[in-house]
Formats: structure tokens, sequence, C-alpha cells
């Protein structure tokens, strides 16, 4: 009988020793990183959770999760506060690994996203620059002559991990932008052409609706042998000099850049923006009118003329409603 009593007191001390290593929350109270790399294995992984002091027992680690028979996700986690060894074995099996989100509206070009890059903590703004100039063979599908990754990154909500480089980010986006490419029909081959119209449209106008027609008018100027005064890529140009001061001068207006829709006939010579999905059906399919011009209204909207006098009238009333 005495055996048994002692026995039984083993059995209660052993099973609340299990809960005070399994169940009881434990870990840092503040920001504590861990890495586990691809192939490192359970053993590997329990031992750098309680060198970091995310669990108390590695051994318990283990043996809980052969019990749950599961497997474990590579990736850097953040523990910020104590947690049981039920909770931490959770967030290891279902991948919930630290990432940061970068988000890309419709329109950012290079400068930018690099910007968002820097705020984001991924990365330096100029460092991000020199990858988008250097890697263009992830675009070479599709512009073979590109000069830099411009109009191919395409907008989107994206995680990346706070170790990503500029270059697996870069592959990331142009990917993104492969996929969106093949649901409009893009195939491979150069699409630098209706990519360069897209990112004109998607600066022009807000409204999906517009984009079409505006698109038309391009292609009509185009057809006519007029150039496309088109202000958004002559601040590109000043933007890729570095003297764009956030108002455009008459200098601008006047300079050389192949990217002065002012001086020069015909389209820029690449991207000025990394246009949307709807700027980019609309430089696919155009609008088929006899517009020429086009010009805010007081409303935010487009009024759009067939003639230079139609077309400076709407000018007048943009300006007397400004």
């Amino acid at each position: 009988m005495r055996l048994l009593k002692f026995l039984l007191v083993l059995i209660v001390l052993a099973a609340a020793a299990v809960g005070f290593y399994v169940f009881l929350p434990y870990g840092p109270s503040s920001e504590t990183f861990v890495e586990i790399t691809p192939g490192i294995g359970t053993a590997g992984a329990a031992a750098q959770l309680q060198q970091a002091g995310i669990i108390r027992s590695k051994l318990a680690f283990e043996l809980f999760k052969t019990l749950k028979n599961g497997s474990l996700k590579a990736g850097e986690y953040r523990f910020d506060h104590p947690a049981s060894l039920p909770e931490i074995y959770a967030r290891l099996h279902r991948g919930d690994v630290y990432t940061l989100t970068l988000v890309i509206p419709e329109g950012y070009n290079l400068f930018d996203i690099a910007q968002a890059i820097a705020a984001a903590g991924l990365g330096s703004r100029d460092g991000f620059l020199s990858a988008a100039q250097q890697h263009t063979e992830l675009i070479s599908r599709w512009s073979p002559k590109a000069t830099s990754l411009e109009g191919y990154l395409f907008p989107d909500t994206y995680k990346f991990s706070r170790h990503a480089t500029p270059l697996q980010m870069l592959t990331v986006m142009t990917r993104r932008f492969g996929q969106q490419a093949a649901r409009l029909g893009l195939a491979d081959g150069d699409t630098s052409r209706a990519v360069t119209m897209a990112s004109l449209v998607e600066k022009e106008v807000h409204i999906d609706a517009e984009r079409p027609v505006v698109a038309g008018v391009f292609e009509n100027r185009l057809a006519a042998g007029m150039p496309l005064q088109t202000d958004p890529a002559v601040i590109y140009a000043s933007l890729l000099h570095g003297t764009w001061t956030g108002v455009i001068h008459q200098s601008e207006l006047h300079s050389d850049s192949a990217y002065n829709t002012y001086t020069h006939t015909g389209l820029p010579p690449g991207p000025i923006c990394n246009p949307g999905m709807a700027a980019l059906k609309a430089a696919l399919h155009p609008a088929q009118t006899d517009f020429l011009y086009f010009v805010a209204d007081a409303n935010g909207a487009t009024r759009f003329a067939r003639t230079l006098a139609e077309h400076d009238t709407n000018v007048a009333a943009y300006r007397a409603g400004r």
C-alpha cells in the first residue's frame, strides 16, 4: 500500500513537472528574434529556442513535437511575451514568421518604391535603386532593352523578411507582374510599348472608366504625329536627373530629355511609373474616339475635346473652377 501511494505521488509530481514545462508561460518580455534555418531539424530548432530564452527545455519541446507528429517551418520568428510550449509549437508549425509589410500603390515609380522600402525598414533607398537599375535580366523576357525595372514592379501589398535583399524583393515584384501580364494575355516578347503607354495613362487620370479614353487620346496624337505633351513624363525626366523640385519649370518643358513629350514626338523611351491592372488594360484596349485633348475639370473628372478650341474652353473652365 505504501509503495502504491509512493508511486501515485511520483505520478502527480511528474504531471506537475510536465505542466510546468509545457503549459506555464515562459519566455521574453521584450522583443526577441529567432531564425529557424531550413534543414536544421527539430533538435536544432529546440536548441535555438532554448538558447534564446523562448522555452525552458529543448527536450520538452522535442517530446511535445513528437507527440503532435507535426512539422516545423523555417523562417524568422518574433517573440515579445511569455507563452506556453504548445503556443510556441503552434506558431512554428503554421509558419507564423515575422515579416515587414510593403505597400506599393498604382503609379509609384522607382523613387517612390525606394523611399517606401527605406520607410518600412527593408533596406536603403540607394541600394534598392541601384539594384533596380542593375538587374534588368529580371524583365528581359518582356523588355530586352530596358535600362531599369521601371514599369514592371507590380503594385500590390508585399510581405518580406527583415533580411530580404533588394534582388529578392525585385524578383518577387517582377514575378507578380508576370502573373498579371499572363492574365491580360501579354505573352513573352517586347511589351515595353504597352507598359510605357499604361504608365502614362496611370499618371494622367485616377478614374478607371476614363483610362481607355485617355489611352485613345494618346494613340490618336501618336497617329497624327503630335507630341503627347504629358506633364508626368516631364516630371520623370527631372526625377532621373535629380532636379525635381515639385513644380514644373519652363526650362524643363524645353529640355532635350527623351522623356520630354513636349519637345519629342512618340512615346518616352520607357515607363515612367509602375501601372496597375486598369491602366494596363486601357493601354491594350484604348477607346476608339476622335478626341485629341483632355484636361481635368474642377471636380477631378476629365474633359475631352476634339479640337484645340474646345480644349481651350475646357482649360479656361478648369482655371475658373480653381
